[in-house]
């Protein structure tokens, strides 16, 4: 998502009051901005640095005069790439913090919560992207909460030194979703009632808490975009081997020498796409806070079992130029193996094998069998399709994009949008919202969401042309199961 180009009408807008809400570290001091109070910057955490890089998140320190949170709190270390996120925010270790936006700051409202988990691949990404601001969800009589988590080296990585962790920034999550347990009643939310919602490694976030026994009765309802998941990620053992590799070249044995690095050497060259993967493990199943893989415990029926929503766009990967990609498909097809080429011809011609397969085997396939796992434990489980592109940015052969979904889903669209835009970005956000009070999406002036049937899969088709439902399966989604099935 291009920073700075999507933005919320209420981000113009002269803050007309201020209102103070008391909570476990102390009061705060927000804004209120046309009905929504605004809280942004509050400290979940202890500041991960120095002895406490590298560790589970500590306790906040209190404060005993009230404390003003009326802007963000720096996004974490991360490399930004041109044109995705330009870097004109602060960026710190010191980064655990998060951000309400609610209509009712007061106890006794017991509004539902959502709670959003960026994307960014595991490094990088903010919670804080005018993008992803939450005051007109709020306004629809949510409590919206967003923040940021440890990305890259700083929160993935393991090493003997360090003990049997890795997973820092998934303990962050973890960490900020219990913060909303103790908290978010005084600003109108009811704990009883949190949805966590996601995309791409946000997505995929929300699956693997799902899956996480530390992350239990945390949440109880559950919309993964865009997620992935049929991944498999590195062993403790593994991703130790390589964070071993980096201390050595860093010159850093012990714990005391790793944790006095520069931040500028642990960060170093990652990024998306970079050419460190191979020296970064990123999230690892480390036994404890990632038993183990995802799909394994969906399919032991030992995930959450709660209302869940899942789904990608149609057109994941069509911001990739036709002469690159086979840089996606090729690690696709190798994953594949022998059943790569019975892969591909399942598709209606070679051309659109080339131009379907990332995406397909990334986001769509897997999207459908996390919905189908979910279905079978018996608890609603709703599947969509999001195929919606902006009336100005449409193109011959192009759909809607990885992460294009997410300025509809806050209903966060430019100035020039249109009236159909506008109206997608309502309709998405009943949906979500709806989900967030009853676990249906479901609602007077919106096509049916059938619950998602095991037996004859369908899912909600959101494109350009009409919202209906449409069959969840191709030869081609059909055809990647099975392969990674071994059917």
């Amino acid at each position: 998502m291009i920073r700075g180009i999507l933005v919320s009408a209420a981000l113009f807008a002269s803050p007309v009051a201020a209102q103070q809400v008391a909570i476990d570290g102390g009061a705060v001091v927000g804004a209120t901005t046309e009905g929504v109070a605004a809280f942004q910057g509050i400290p979940y955490a202890a500041p991960p640095v120095g002895a406490l890089r590298w560790s589970a998140p500590a306790p906040v320190q209190p404060w005993s005069t009230p404390r003003e949170v009326a802007s963000y709190g720096p996004d974490c270390m991360q490399n930004p790439l041109p044109g995705i996120q330009p870097g004109s925010r602060p960026m710190s270790e010191d980064c655990l913090t998060l951000n309400v936006w609610t209509p009712k700051p007061a106890k006794g409202a017991k509004l539902p919560v959502m709670v959003w988990i960026h994307g960014g691949g595991f490094v990088g990404g903010s919670g804080t992207l005018p993008e992803t601001d939450g005051s007109l969800l709020a306004e629809r009589d949510v409590v919206i909460v967003s923040f940021n988590y440890r990305l890259g080296r700083f929160g993935f990585f393991a090493h003997p030194a360090l003990g049997q962790d890795g997973n820092w920034g998934l303990m962050d999550q973890i960490a900020a979703l219990k913060w909303v347990q103790r908290n978010i009643a005084a600003f109108g939310g009811d704990p009883a009632k949190v949805t966590i919602f996601g995309e791409s490694a946000g997505g995929e976030s929300v699956s693997r808490l799902m899956a996480s026994p530390a992350a239990k009765g945390l949440f109880a309802r559950a919309i993964v975009a865009s997620g992935g998941g049929r991944d498999d990620w590195p062993t403790l053992v593994d991703a130790q081997a390589k964070g071993q590799a980096f201390g050595t070249r860093a010159g850093a044995v012990d714990a005391a020498a790793l944790r006095a690095l520069p931040a500028d050497k642990v960060l170093g060259s990652l990024a998306l796409m970079s050419k460190e993967e191979d020296r970064y493990s990123g999230p690892m199943t480390d036994g404890t806070i990632v038993p183990a893989g995802a799909e394994t415990i969906f399919a032991e029926g030992k995930q959450a079992r709660i209302p869940y929503i899942i789904g990608s766009n149609d057109d994941e990967l069509g911001f990739i130029p036709a002469p690159f990609r086979a840089m996606v498909n090729g690690p696709v097809e190798k994953a594949l193996g022998a059943a790569a080429a019975t892969v591909k011809a399942a598709y209606a011609s070679e051309d659109e094998a080339n131009r379907r397969l990332g995406g397909d085997a990334i986001f769509a396939e897997p999207a459908l069998t996390f919905g189908l796992l979910q279905a079978r434990a018996g608890v609603p489980t709703f599947l969509y399709r999001f195929g919606y592109v902006a009336e100005g940015q449409r193109k011959p052969g192009v759909g809607a994009v990885h992460a294009s979904d997410v300025a509809f889903q806050f209903g966060n669209l430019p100035a020039d949008a249109t009236a159909a835009d506008r109206a997608t970005a309502k309709q998405l956000g009943d949906y979500w919202t709806n989900f967030a009070k009853t676990g249906d999406p479901n609602g007077s002036g919106l096509p049916t969401w059938s619950r998602l049937n095991p037996a004859a899969p369908q899912l909600l088709s959101m494109g350009i042309e009409t919202t209906a439902m449409a069959a969840a399966t191709t030869p081609a989604l059909t055809a990647i199961a099975a392969a990674r099935d071994g059917k």
